[in-house]
């Protein structure tokens, strides 16, 4: 029987599905003992970029189309009509202890391929070093307290063509990253995603996979600066090791619809699978969890938008055992003038309660495009 790459060409989001459960099977019966998997490996990376996705409970996959698509779905860097486009961001979480930062820059290559480049930063400044806060003498020195930061890094590029069937773009990224962790250790990891989206007529479609391969964390530690104190209280000395950030899997669907000359909406919702073991999710197994988004926006004559989202359910438990289901909603607004951008969202809006707080982040991101064409009077 021979076989037709042409016929499965059609499907990329079932070759992307096979792709996955194959590598998550061969790092899990393959990954050497000095190697671990944990759960939420890397998981800044699944914070988001850009006010307009977070606005939107983070579903992006089948709509991204600027130059975050390099972190949504690199397949949607075709859509960017400028020459060059950039895009900036800060966010606070915990209060102001974390900070996130994001830049992103996407340009063509030619007239069927894009070029984006993106870098991320989450990173807790300032924590207090007390090794050394009680002196030789034995008494308190608070001169002796110094300072360090435990930072992550993800340096992304990312790349996309038009393939051959019509209204299917394709595109993949390669990852760099870096965690720090003051003078105590570092490491370095890479990874890559593949993702494709999908047009017809106001339908869109979106997948990506992301360490589809499996990204491997090199990790090294400075033993020697701890082991005196870990020694002490019984503290596990760590070793050098390999941490395995296992694939993950995004599939949503996207509709735009009109309400008139100068108003309309983009409806889009998915699912998100992780392959790392049981998560506290809507879907539940022992080999995969998976997790529901749903975003809306509103615009009006594509200048002023107005977004909700809705993802991020889980099941908790009250003191008296019975269940409830929590859920996160999120809010934006967005202004664009001709080619300048900016948005807004409140994100990690939870449920509160009476022993649960409301907790709350403002977001904001701008984004800009640039032509090199001059422009006649």
């Amino acid at each position: 029987m021979k076989f037709d790459w042409n016929s499965m060409a059609k499907y990329p989001f079932l070759i992307l599905f096979f792709i996955i459960v194959a590598e998550v099977a061969f790092s899990q019966t393959t990954a050497p003992k000095s190697t671990i998997a944990p759960k939420y490996s890397n998981e800044f990376l699944a914070i988001g970029v850009g006010a307009r996705a977070l606005g939107m409970a983070n579903a992006q996959t089948a709509i991204a189309n600027d130059v975050t698509a390099g972190y949504w779905n690199p397949a949607g860097l075709l859509k960017i009509k400028e020459k060059y486009q950039a895009s900036l961001m800060h966010a606070e979480y915990f209060g102001g202890i974390a900070n996130y930062d994001y830049v992103g820059f996407a340009t063509p290559i030619n007239e069927d391929s894009h070029l984006g480049i993106s870098v991320i930063r989450m990173g807790i400044d300032n924590i207090p070093d007390t090794r050394f806060l009680i002196d030789n003498s034995g008494r308190i020195n608070y001169d002796n307290v110094g300072a360090f930061a435990e930072a992550s890094y993800a340096f992304i590029f990312s790349y996309a063509h038009y393939s051959i069937v019509k209204g299917l773009s394709l595109g993949a990224n390669a990852k760099v990253l870096h965690r720090t962790v003051g003078v105590f250790g570092n490491a370095w990891g890479v990874g890559f995603d593949i993702a494709a989206q999908y047009e017809y007529k106001k339908w869109k479609l979106g997948a990506i996979a992301r360490d589809v391969t499996t990204t491997f964390n090199v990790w090294n530690y400075n033993s020697e600066t701890v082991v005196d104190i870990f020694s002490k209280t019984g503290n596990e000395i760590p070793n050098n090791s390999i941490e395995l950030t296992l694939p993950r899997m995004i599939v949503e669907a996207a509709r735009e619809v009109d309400f008139g000359e100068n108003m309309g909406a983009l409806l889009t919702a998915g699912f998100t699978f992780t392959f790392d073991g049981k998560r506290n999710t809507w879907i539940q197994t022992n080999l995969l969890s998976g997790d529901f988004q749903a975003g809306m926006e509103l615009n009006y004559k594509k200048t002023i938008f107005l977004r909700g989202g809705i993802g991020n359910f889980q099941r908790l438990e009250n003191f008296d055992k019975t269940i409830y289901t929590q859920t996160q909603p999120s809010f934006g607004l967005g202004f664009n003038i001709k080619n300048f951008t900016i948005d807004y969202a409140l994100t990690n809006a939870i449920r509160g309660s009476a022993d649960n707080p409301t907790t709350f982040s403002h977001v904001f991101s701008v984004k800009a495009g640039f032509s090199d064409k001059k422009v006649k009077k």
